[in-house]
């Protein structure tokens, strides 16, 4: 395995062990329930918006080293950003997962550890899942799935 390669495994099971903002949010403002009918994957994405800002993204839920991974990942990522930069965002993920094949951008940071997903087609909704959700939730939709 490459040193690229090895390090996105090792991004990956850190934020799989230790899953950034994985909590409860009573004080979210919009919230959405995603599930990957296919392997069993469910997430909750919650959000607290404040003008236009996620001002605080959470998760919660159950499902695959990716899945949780990409979770976590994603509420790092979003926190602090417009909705309009989380769905640009969501998009240049998905871009990076079925699009085609290049270097993922440096300022995708350690999302870029998500790109060898692509050689799993199968996975692809999992490291999805959570970013659909968030979608979901920032447009007022409470239920998404990827089938």
């Amino acid at each position: 395995m490459s040193e690229l390669a090895d390090l996105y495994q090792e991004i990956i099971l850190d934020h799989n062990k230790r899953p950034r903002n994985f909590r409860e949010m009573p004080e979210c403002t919009c919230q959405a329930d995603g599930l990957n009918p296919l392997c069993g994957d469910e997430v909750k994405v919650l959000v607290r918006l404040e003008d236009d800002k996620l001002s605080d993204v959470a998760f919660q839920g159950q499902g695959c080293a990716i899945s949780r991974a990409s979770a976590s990942m994603m509420t790092g990522k979003t926190k602090g950003r417009s909705t309009a930069e989380a769905r640009e965002l969501a998009g240049r993920v998905r871009d990076m997962l079925v699009g085609p094949e290049v270097e993922p951008p440096r300022e995708l940071g350690d999302l870029a550890a998500l790109s060898g997903v692509r050689k799993f087609p199968a996975r692809i909704k999992c490291a999805m899942l959570p970013w659909h959700t968030l979608e979901a939730a920032l447009s007022g939709r409470v239920k998404v799935s990827t089938e």
